[in-house]
């Protein structure tokens, strides 16, 4: 089973993003640092916290506001696992597309999901401690 959309140009020669994997010439980013790696996999762990508290109110995934061309990108939580796996294994992030119509109301940021899982925890170790 796979984590993350199977690519159905796999194999083809007519793929239309078959030059996109290439690296790139003058800015070829090579392999993550230590440091880079580190903090890839502390994200992949995050992503299993916030998908396990926040799925089940419904919350279908996470919104990120794109350097590139300033527009929110809605992940669900498959596909940014499979990207940030796909960060580790190659050293560089994929070439992304926004969702097809998301509901914005279904994502939440980064930011939102971490101090929502932080709330969660500060309130088990509060009731721990009574």
């Amino acid at each position: 089973m796979h984590d993350e959309p199977i690519d159905p140009f796999t194999g083809d020669p007519a793929d239309p993003s078959a030059g996109l994997d290439d690296p790139v010439e003058d800015g070829d980013l090579g392999p993550l640092t230590e440091v880079e790696r580190q903090d890839v996999l502390e994200d992949l762990a995050d992503l299993e916290v916030y998908q396990a508290l926040l799925a089940p109110n419904g919350v279908r995934g996470l919104v990120i506001e794109c350097e590139d061309c300033r527009e929110p990108h809605y992940f669900d939580w498959a596909l940014l696992r499979g990207n940030l796996r796909h960060l580790l294994d190659s050293g560089r992030p994929r070439v992304h597309e926004p969702a097809y119509d998301p509901d914005p109301d279904h994502y939440v940021t980064w930011e939102y999901a971490r101090g929502y899982a932080d709330g969660v925890h500060d309130t088990l170790s509060d009731s721990e401690e009574d």
